[in-house]
Order: structure tokens, then C-alpha cells, then sequence
């Protein structure tokens, strides 16, 4: 027999650590090879550990909303025989406990200054650390992490408020001036701890925050109050296309089997244009901006409790059916539970179809760190005033942009939507094929 260790995985790029939000099995239970053991919660995705080993659980390690970083241990199994594809070194648990061991002596030591940081880097934090930052009043800026390239961890908290000697921004006054660089969502602080004192009446009904919704609120928090939203609406004729839609959809469901859907032209149109506007296709990284080569189209899924966010990888590269086969298959993933991270990494632009539930007008918190978020807004039937002074019903939509105005202005944005619109009352049967 021998025992093996399950770690946490990485889980997306730049995901330092993960929530066990629910455990799958209990000690004492098989599992084969590659079998789900706890789903887990990062500020990035939701998704699964998967077993490294055939065997029995021994003992789990982590609890259910306990945070760890990645490679932390989270559970141990019983295996049969002593090899095993992932065999660990006998160095490996005394250098974890030595290192536990000496945390909190070497962190009542991270108190005398600011944390000194390489030019130009940025101090990124998970919601994990933020939120126990802000419900200890812990100044991130001087505190030193002990995470993958010293990024700052639960537990680097976790000791600090256990040894009692807790930064705060007096101790960086009192220090000698040095240049720090400040948490983005620091000045943010003092709002999220309002909501502990929400009084609870007899007959309210109290929601435990899930972990995912923690991630999407600490997202949208990050993208309100780093990014200056802007915002602009255009108007869209779609008559034509509504009608070539309509005049197609029939023998395209028997055809392929699933509904050729009005979003899957709109994501089309919209790829076509970021081609001709690449700056539309950018994103801020402080001292510069990343304009992507790629266009991924980032497309929002609800269900009953939560948000996710799956990408169309190289729009502009495939046929409005393909776009439609994809749209229809990712949301069938999301709401049967089964969309993998990767499958919701490197975005670059969202399109969101808010007319679906109806609406007409909408303003989009943008997709964190994209620069750009498309509201496509109800088709609906409005009397025009044509050529000539003639009124006619038309089928309009309006297209809803929030930009980050630190990389986009009204010029390139008014032109990247008057383009979209361009392409979209100009598809029609004659010059708009689906295949």
C-alpha cells in the first residue's frame, strides 16, 4: 500500500489558488483514475479535481471553503503497490511543515516597510486575499507573499492576524517613504464590509454567496473600478436579415439539427469588423496596451445562480454556422455542468445577448481586462421614416457599447459600430451565405 497526495491544479493562467467548494467523495471511498473528487472555485472558473490515482481516500485534507494555493495538498489516497504516476519526493511534506512552521515569525518581520516591487509590476490579488484583507484591515502593500512570485496568499494572512502583529496604513506612515504599489481594489475597501450590517428581519430570506458568484462580484468589482466605462448606443435596420433568417431557418434545423439563431450573425458581424478595428481587439497592462492578434469572442451564459462567460475561439475565421454549432454547444455545456476552463479563457472581446431576455437598452460592466463589452439588444418592430418621407414598419435593434475609455475613444468606437451596422442591414440571401 501506499499513500499519495492530491494537490490543487492549476486551473487557468495566472490562478494562484482555489476554493473546495464542495467535496465528491468521503474517506473510505474508491475512485479510479481521473474520477471527480471536489469542485473547486477560483477568481477565474469553476471546475473539478480530478483523481491522479486508483485507490481509496485516506483522509481529506481541505475543508468546504477553505482557500489553498496551487499545489497545496487537499487530500491523500490509498493506493495498491507503491509506484504511481505522480510519486512525490520524501523531502517534499518536512519542507512544507518547516515552512508553515516559520511563517509567522518571518511575518511579524513584514511590518517594518513597504513591500519593494520591480518597477512598472502590478499587484494583483485574489478575492480570497481581498476580502480577508479588508475584513482585518490588513495593508496589502506591506506585506510580503510567499506565493508564486511572491504573490500574496490565504495563508500569508492567515498568519499574520494569528501572530497579532497586522499592518495597516499607520505602520506605512511611520516607515521611511518608499515608492509601493497599492492594491487596484484598495480604495474599495470600506464598501463590501457595509453589507455585514444589513439588518435581517423576521421573514427575509438569507442567500449564502456561492463561490462563483464571489468570483463574478469580485470581477465586476475590478473592471467598475479600474476601467472609466463609457458608453454608446447605435441603431440597427435588420429587416433584411430577419427576413433571410425567417426564410432559412426551417430547412437549416432539419439540415444541421439546431437553430440558426439571429446572435450567431450578429458574433459574425461583429468578428468581421474588430478585423478592420484590431485597436477594438485591445487591453490595458498599465505601462502599455496589448493589442491581441487573435478574436476570441467571449459570450455571456446565465443560469438560475450564476454567470459564465465560454469564448468562441477565432471568430473571424469560421461561417455563421460554425459560430451558431459553437454558441449552441457552449451554452449546452454551461447549464449541463460540464464547460471546462479552458474552454473560458482568452477573450478578447465579449458580445452579450441581453435581447433575449426582452430588453432594449442595456449598459454592460466590461469583461475584465477586456476593453469592450457589445450589448445586442430585442429585435423589435418600429414604425421608419424611409427615402422619400414614407413610414414603414422595420425590425430594429439597438447595439449597446461599453468601452475602457484608457484604450478606446468615441472616434475609433463611433466607427467600429457604424461598420457593424453596415455589415448587418446588408445581410441578406443574395450576398450572405451561412456555410
Amino acid at each position: 500500500m501506499a499513500i499519495e497526495q492530491i494537490k490543487m491544479p492549476q486551473l487557468g493562467e495566472s490562478v494562484t489558488e482555489g476554493t473546495i467548494e464542495k467535496w465528491l467523495v468521503q474517506p473510505g471511498d474508491k475512485v479510479n483514475k481521473y474520477d471527480s473528487l471536489a469542485e473547486v472555485n477560483t477568481d477565474k472558473v469553476t471546475a473539478e479535481i480530478p483523481s491522479s490515482f486508483t485507490g481509496v481516500i485516506k483522509e481529506l485534507i481541505a475543508t468546504e471553503g477553505e482557500t489553498l494555493a496551487v499545489g497545496a495538498v487537499v487530500c491523500t489516497i490509498e493506493t495498491e503497490g507503491g509506484a504511481s504516476t505522480e510519486e512525490s519526493t520524501p523531502e517534499d511534506a518536512p519542507a512544507e511543515k518547516e515552512t508553515a512552521a516559520e511563517m509567522p515569525a518571518a511575518e511579524s518581520k513584514k511590518t517594518a516597510a513597504p513591500v519593494q516591487r520591480e518597477k512598472g509590476s502590478k499587484a494583483r490579488y485574489s478575492p480570497a486575499v481581498l476580502k480577508l484583507a479588508q475584513e482585518n484591515d490588513i495593508d496589502l502593500t506591506l506585506v510580503e507573499g510567499t506565493g508564486n512570485e511572491g504573490r500574496i496568499t490565504r495563508k500569508d494572512l492567515q498568519a499574520i492576524i494569528e501572530s497579532g502583529n497586522i499592518p495597516t496604513a499607520k505602520a506605512e506612515q511611520a516607515a521611511p517613504q518608499q515608492e509601493t504599489v497599492s492594491a487596484p481594489a484598495q480604495p474599495a475597501a470600506s464598501k463590501p464590509a457595509a453589507a455585514a450590517n444589513v439588518p435581517v428581519a423576521e421573514g427575509d430570506i438569507e442567500i449564502p454567496v456561492t463561490g462563483i458568484r464571489k468570483a463574478i462580484a469580485a470581477n465586476m468589482l475590478r473592471s467598475k473600478h479600474e476601467a472609466p466605462h463609457a458608453w454608446t448606443m447605435i441603431e440597427v435596420d435588420v429587416t433584411n436579415l430577419v427576413q433571410y433568417r425567417d426564410s432559412i431557418k426551417n430547412e437549416f434545423k432539419k439540415k444541421e439539427g439546431f437553430n440558426v439563431t439571429y446572435f450567431a450573425f450578429f458574433v459574425k458581424a461583429v468578428s468581421q469588423a474588430l478585423k478592420e478595428f484590431p485597436m477594438m481587439n485591445s487591453m490595458w497592462a498599465g505601462d502599455k496596451i496589448v493589442q491581441k492578434k487573435d478574436i476570441n469572442i467571449s459570450i455571456a451564459v446565465a443560469t438560475e445562480d450564476a454567470l459564465y462567460v465560454p469564448v468562441i475561439k477565432n471568430a473571424d475565421e469560421k461561417t455563421i454556422k460554425g459560430i451558431g454549432r459553437e454558441v449552441n454547444e457552449l451554452a449546452a455545456k454551461v447549464r449541463a455542468g460540464k464547460l471546462k476552463s479552458d474552454e473560458m479563457q482568452g477573450g478578447t472581446f465579449t458580445v452579450n445577448n441581453t435581447g433575449s431576455f426582452g430588453s432594449i437598452q442595456s449598459m454592460g460592466i466590461i469583461n475584465y481586462p477586456q476593453a469592450a463589452i457589445l450589448q445586442v439588444e430585442s429585435i423589435v418592430k418600429r414604425p421608419v421614416i424611409m427615402a422619400g418621407g414614407m413610414i414603414a414598419p422595420r425590425d430594429m435593434v439597438n447595439l449597446c457599447l461599453s468601452l475602457d475609455h484608457r484604450v478606446l475613444d468615441g472616434l475609433v468606437c463611433g466607427r467600429f459600430l457604424a461598420r457593424v451596422k453596415e455589415i448587418l442591414e446588408n445581410m441578406t440571401k443574395e450576398n450572405t451565405s451561412v456555410y
